[in-house]
C-alpha cells in the first residue's frame, strides 16, 4: 500500500480574535479569550448567554458581493478561511491548468450547514407572512455548499464532499482528506470546517440540554472553564478553519513552505450512549491514531484536548489518556484551546487542528484558560498547561474530537523539519 507523505502548506481561518493565523495563535498563547456576552431581542424570548462571535469579519470584502450573496453564514465563514489557506500555501502562483488539478480534493466539515438558511425561512413564512421564499434558499442551506463553491472557483476537478459528524465533523474531513493524498488519490486537499451557530433555534436547543455555560457582561469571558472543578458547561462559537494537505514531493518540487506533516488520523464509535462519553471508545480511537502514525505515547509531546467544559465530558477525555497513554501521561501537556474561542461545533476540530500544527511550528504550547487553581481532582492525571509555554521542543502532537452519537476522530501532527521552513 502506497505511504506518501503528507506536508501542511496552507493555513487559514476566520476567528474571532481577526487577523491571520499568527494572530489567532498569540493571543491563545496569551491565554486571551473571546468570549462575549450575547443579548439580542428574539421572541419570543430573547437571548441571553456567553458567545464567540466573528463580528469583524465582513463577508463582502472577503468573497466580492456576487459570490457572498449566493451564500449563508456558515459558508462565508468556510470559504474565507480556505481561500486564505490557498494563498497561504502559494497556489495562486501556479498555472490555472485544470488538467493538473483533476485529482485535486476538497473534504469539509460541518455539523449544522445551512441551518441559518432554514430558520430565516421559518421566519420569513410562519412569522413575518411571507407566501414566497428565496430561490436560493436551498442551494445555500445545503451542507456541501462550501466544498461545492471552493471547487468551482479554484478548479478542483477531484472529490468534493462534506462530513457531518456532530463535533467531530471537521476533524474527520481532515482525516479523510489526509487519507487520499497519504493514498496518492489526491495530490492536494483543501479541508477543515465552518460552522455559523448564531441562531435562535440552535441556541434554545442547547440551552434545552442545559450544556450552556451560564454567564453575564463581566463573568462571560471565563464562562468556559475546562477541566475546572467550577466549570459550568460549553460557549458556543462560529468560525471557520482550513488545511491545504499536499503530496511532500509534490510541495518540496514547487518550493512550498511545509508549515508541518500531517502523519496519523484515528476514528471509533463508544457505540454505546447518544450523549454520554465513553473512555473506552475514546482510547480506541487514540491508539488507532498512533498505530497509523506508526508513533507510541513516547513520541507525543502535547494533546489539543476536546475539552468541552461539560460536568461528564472532561473526566472522561482524561480517562481515556491515562489509558493509552499510561506511565507517559503524568508528564504529558494537554490544554483545551475551548476555554478561549469556544466550541465551534463542526469546526471545532479545523480550529484545534490549526492551532495544534501552529503549536508544533512555533514550538510553544497555549494553555487551558481560567483553569490555575481549579483543577477538579476527576481531571488529575495528566500535565495540564495552565500558562502558554514557549520554546517547547515538540516533534508530535495529537488533536482531539469527541462528538454526539459516539464518534471520535484524532488527528496526529509532526513538526517539520527545519530546512522546510
Amino acid at each position: 500500500m502506497i505511504r506518501r507523505r503528507v506536508a501542511i502548506t496552507g493555513l487559514g481561518l476566520v476567528s474571532p480574535y481577526g487577523g491571520g493565523v499568527d494572530h489567532f495563535f498569540e493571543h491563545l498563547l496569551a491565554g486571551r479569550s473571546a468570549v462575549s456576552y450575547l443579548q439580542t431581542d428574539d421572541k419570543p424570548r430573547p437571548l441571553s448567554m456567553p458567545f464567540v462571535s466573528c463580528t469583524g469579519f465582513d463577508p463582502v470584502a472577503a468573497l466580492g458581493k456576487p459570490l457572498a450573496a449566493m451564500m449563508e453564514r456558515f459558508a462565508h465563514l468556510g470559504v474565507a478561511a480556505a481561500f486564505d489557506a490557498w494563498h497561504d500555501a502559494g497556489l495562486e502562483r501556479l498555472p490555472a491548468d485544470l488538467e493538473q488539478r483533476n485529482d485535486w480534493a476538497c473534504i469539509w466539515g460541518t455539523a449544522l450547514g445551512g441551518i441559518m438558511a432554514f430558520e430565516k425561512g421559518y421566519r420569513d413564512m410562519w412569522q413575518n407572512g411571507r407566501e414566497r421564499l428565496s430561490p436560493l434558499g436551498v442551494v445555500m442551506g445545503m451542507n456541501n455548499a462550501v466544498n461545492a463553491h471552493l471547487s468551482i472557483q479554484l478548479g478542483l476537478g477531484g472529490v468534493s464532499m462534506s462530513h457531518t459528524v456532530a463535533c467531530a465533523s471537521s476533524s474527520v474531513a481532515i482525516g479523510e482528506a489526509f487519507r487520499r493524498v497519504r493514498s496518492g488519490e489526491a495530490t492536494v486537499a483543501i479541508t477543515g470546517g465552518s460552522d455559523g451557530t448564531q441562531t435562535y433555534g440552535v441556541a434554545r436547543a442547547w440551552e434545552a440540554m442545559r450544556l450552556i455555560s451560564p454567564g453575564n457582561e463581566q463573568t462571560s469571558p471565563s464562562a468556559c472553564r475546562p477541566f475546572s472543578s467550577d466549570r459550568r458547561g460549553l460557549v458556543l462559537g462560529e468560525g471557520g478553519a482550513a488545511l491545504v494537505l499536499e503530496d511532500w514531493d509534490h510541495a518540496i518540487a514547487r518550493g512550498a513552505r511545509i508549515q508541518g506533516e500531517m502523519v496519523g488520523y484515528g476514528a471509533s464509535c463508544d457505540r454505546s450512549h447518544l450523549v454520554r462519553p465513553d473512555a473506552q471508545g475514546q482510547a480506541r480511537a487514540l491508539q488507532a491514531a498512533l498505530r497509523d502514525a506508526e508513533l507510541t505515547p513516547d513520541d507525543i509531546d502535547y494533546v489539543n484536548a476536546h475539552g468541552t467544559a461539560t460536568q461528564e465530558g472532561d473526566p472522561v477525555e482524561i480517562a481515556a489518556l491515562r489509558q493509552v497513554f499510561g506511565d507517559r501521561a503524568p508528564s504529558l501537556p494537554v490544554s483545551a484551546t475551548k476555554s478561549m474561542h469556544g466550541h465551534l461545533l463542526g469546526a471545532a476540530g479545523a480550529i484545534e487542528a490549526l492551532a495544534t500544527v501552529l503549536a508544533l511550528r512555533e514550538q510553544a504550547i497555549p494553555p487551558t484558560a481560567h483553569l490555575e487553581g481549579r483543577l477538579d481532582p476527576a481531571c488529575e492525571g495528566v500535565d495540564h498547561v495552565v500558562e502558554g509555554r514557549r520554546q517547547m521542543p515538540m516533534r508530535a502532537a495529537l488533536s482531539n474530537s469527541f462528538a454526539f452519537g459516539g464518534s471520535n476522530a484524532v488527528l496526529v501532527f509532526a513538526a517539520a523539519p527545519t530546512h522546510t521552513h
